[in-house]
C-alpha cells in the first residue's frame, strides 16, 4: 500500500482527500490511499514518516507552508523563490528517507486565474502574508503584475494593515485576492473588512478558499459588481500537479 496525505493543522475544510481518493479509484490505483494528517507541530509528521513506510508524499497547508521548509532534505527553484512549500515527496533509500519539497500552489493559482485577468489588473492587492499569499506573488509578480501585501499586524514596504485600505486603494487596485483563512468552512459567516461599496465591474476578487462555494468575501464583492472566482480550480490544478511529483520515480 502507498499512502499520500495532506499535512496541516485543521483539516475539517478540505476536500483533497475526496478529491485523491477519486482520483485513484478512477485510475484502478487500488494500491494507494489518502489520508489526512493532523498535527501540532512538523516535528510530528517527520515522526509519522520515521514509522510508516507506506508514506510517499504529503501536501502541506495552513499553517505549516513555511515552517516545513527547515525539515526538507531538497527544495526546488520555484519553491525557494517563493518561500513556501505545498507537496513533499517521501523518497527512501534503504534506510535513509529524504524529503523533497515542491510549491504546486504557484502552478495551480496561475492556470486558474489567467483567463480572468485584464488590462484592467495592472495592481493586485493580496490579502494576508503566508505561504499561499508567497505563491500568489510570485504568480502576479511573473505575469507583470504590480503587488500589494495587506496584513492584520504587520507593516511595511510591501504590505499595509487592512485600516490602510480605503475607497481609493480599491480603486486603484483591480485584482484582489484573499490568501487568509477568513470565511472558511466552519467559520463561514466571518466577513473581511475591506470597503466593498468601492468595487466596479474592472474588479476581480478572488478568494483561495472552496469551502463554502461563496465565502462572505465572495458574496459581497459579486454584490457590488465584481468577476469573483474562489479557489476549487487552483485546488484541482494544483492537485493533479502533486499528484504527477508523487507518482513520478
Amino acid at each position: 500500500m502507498y499512502t499520500i496525505g495532506l499535512v496541516g493543522k485543521h483539516l475539517s475544510h478540505s476536500f483533497s482527500q475526496k478529491y485523491f481518493t477519486e482520483k485513484f479509484q478512477k485510475l484502478g490505483m487500488n494500491d494507494h490511499k489518502y489520508v489526512n494528517f493532523e498535527i501540532n507541530s512538523v516535528d510530528e509528521i517527520l515522526e509519522i514518516i520515521k514509522q510508516d513506510d507506506s508514506i510517499i508524499g504529503f501536501n502541506v497547508t495552513i499553517p505549516f507552508k513555511k515552517e516545513i521548509i527547515g525539515s526538507l532534505n531538497f527544495i526546488d527553484v520555484d519553491a525557494k523563490k517563493i518561500g513556501a512549500v505545498n507537496t513533499v515527496k517521501v523518497k527512501r533509500v534503504n534506510d535513509i528517507v529524504e524529503l523533497h519539497g515542491h510549491n504546486t500552489d504557484a502552478y495551480g493559482f496561475q492556470f486558474s486565474v489567467k483567463p480572468f485577468l485584464t488590462l484592467h489588473h495592472q495592481k493586485a492587492l493580496i490579502l494576508g502574508t503566508g505561504g499561499a499569499a508567497n505563491a500568489v506573488n510570485y504568480v502576479l509578480k511573473n505575469l507583470g503584475i504590480d503587488t500589494l501585501f495587506v496584513s492584520r499586524n504587520t507593516k511595511n514596504e510591501n504590505c499595509v494593515l487592512y485600516a490602510d485600505i480605503n475607497e481609493y486603494a480599491i480603486n486603484q487596485y483591480k485584482l484582489i485576492v484573499n490568501c487568509t483563512p477568513i470565511g472558511m468552512f466552519p467559520n463561514s459567516e466571518v466577513l473581511i473588512d475591506i470597503p466593498y461599496s468601492a468595487l466596479t465591474s474592472e474588479h476581480l476578487c478572488v478568494d483561495l478558499i472552496y469551502n463554502p462555494t461563496k465565502t462572505k468575501f465572495l458574496e459581497h464583492s459579486e454584490k457590488n459588481g465584481a468577476t469573483i472566482l474562489n479557489g476549487l480550480s487552483m485546488l484541482h490544478l494544483q492537485a493533479d500537479k502533486a499528484f504527477e511529483i508523487f507518482t513520478s520515480f
